[in-house]
């Protein structure tokens, strides 16, 4: 089983979000059976609690449930389950980066190295009107198509027959 783990600081937008349309998308290619999705955050803030309301009724405007994932913190175990940690942005790659210590940084990775026309950073919406989190959504689903593609050329995926 691949896991991917989304990160951003405090677990209830753009990471929540992240992980909704991975996991959307992983299960429209048939790759559920191989590929999982966590997200989980860099800051103690929210743990607890559901994702920001505003990015959930934009999830379900699109038709993704994300509204009973729990934020979560990033523990350094972490590292060892998952295959690759994304960040948000580069204050919380950082972050991450402290956590991870040498060993385990050849997974830590920018969501956005899978649009790179995007830029590095996910923009934060939690600050902002409703139309951010249409952007995280938008951006989220540009770099799940590149995570899709590496993921598959790099480990041979090969998607489960409808039946």
């Amino acid at each position: 089983m691949i896991r991917i783990l989304f990160v951003c600081m405090g677990n209830i937008c753009r990471s929540p979000t992240a992980q909704g349309v991975f996991e959307a998308r992983v299960r429209d290619t048939g790759l559920d059976h191989l590929i999982e999705a966590d997200s989980a955050g860099t800051s103690q803030h929210h743990i607890g609690n559901n994702p920001d309301p505003r990015a959930v009724a934009a999830a379900a405007h699109r038709g993704i449930d994300i509204s009973q994932l729990i934020s979560r913190r990033v523990e350094p175990e972490d590292f060892l389950d998952f295959n690759l940690v994304l960040a948000m942005d580069q204050h919380n790659h950082t972050a991450l980066s402290q956590m991870a210590g040498t060993a385990a940084r050849e997974k830590l990775k920018m969501f956005l190295e899978f649009a790179p026309t995007l830029g590095a950073d996910m923009p934060d919406p939690y600050y902002g009107e409703a139309d951010g989190f249409e952007t995280v959504l938008d951006i989220s689903e540009q770099a799940t198509r590149g995570l899709l593609t590496h993921l598959v050329a790099q480990h041979g995926l090969v998607p489960r027959k409808a039946e």
